[in-house]
């Protein structure tokens, strides 16, 4: 929705990495190390060291450096989005920014040149981070600039699920399920790539809600959608400017249709 947005005002989107991230949390709690391998004090080998912050391979890595970074947006102007607490919004008279935060990984759009400047300049003040222009890949998705808007694709990450799978080589089929069977009581790694091939989105789930006890059957309807995918995998999602900001979504439940109910 974010990056549509954008498409559509014809803002720049940019791709931040933010260097040792889990360095930069500050620590609620007392906590201890063993000396570490290569550096012990051989006078004092029972000695511990209390850390100062945060370091990589602690569980609470991951939280203490969320937090910083989010006191430090707060600080700034920015709030936390209710829907989804990896956005942070800035919104000031006529200036607007999102940041989509996603562990080390950052994607900037601002309303302006100069506040996009400022911004970035704000940000390098207080953690080490490098600009990586304008966004090309994110998260395991490739993004391609095209006159007709943005390209997402996971074609990379169909052939690895493929090669996982020893189905690099299988033949391929015209549809992600099959027209006729339904189904009645590993597709986890499908469940990602559904984010930009909504066109599986529907086999996924059918398959995925049986995981926890699947049969024969579902591992058939799972290849029938690796073999799909294998003559697809250059297929993707393809945003384009609208002129609408509205969110519109369908459903459509075959409830009649379900065998166990």
């Amino acid at each position: 929705m974010v990056l549509s947005l954008d498409l559509s005002r014809q803002w720049p989107i940019h791709h931040l990495d933010v260097k040792n991230a889990f360095l930069h949390g500050t620590l609620s709690e007392t906590l201890y190390c063993t000396q570490p391998s290569g550096f012990e004090d051989p006078a004092r080998p029972g000695v511990v060291c209390r850390l100062n912050k945060s370091l990589y391979g602690l569980k609470q890595a991951p939280r203490t450096w969320n937090s910083r970074f989010a006191s430090y947006l707060l600080s700034l102007g920015f709030h936390e989005a209710k829907s989804d607490t990896s956005l942070f919004i800035y919104h000031r008279d006529a200036d607007v920014v999102y940041l989509l935060l996603y562990v080390d990984d950052i994607v900037l759009t601002i309303s302006t040149p100069s506040l996009l400047q400022r911004t970035i300049a704000a940000l390098q003040r207080e953690f080490s981070m490098s600009g990586l222009g304008n966004l090309h890949h994110f998260l395991g998705v490739h993004v391609r600039h095209t006159a007709r808007g943005l390209f997402l694709s996971q074609q990379q990450y169909t052939l690895i699920i493929l090669k996982r799978a020893n189905m690099s080589d299988c033949k391929t089929c015209a549809t992600p399920v099959d027209t006729c069977a339904k189904l009645s009581a590993d597709a986890g790694a499908l469940q990602y790539l559904t984010f930009t091939r909504p066109d599986i989105a529907y086999a996924v789930q059918e398959i995925y809600l049986y995981m926890h006890d699947p049969l024969e059957h579902h591992l058939v309807a799972l290849k029938h959608i690796l073999r799909y995918l294998h003559g697809t995998a250059t297929l993707g999602l393809q945003i384009r400017p609208s002129s609408s900001s509205e969110l519109v979504v369908y459903s459509d439940a075959d409830w009649a249709g379900c065998p166990d109910t």
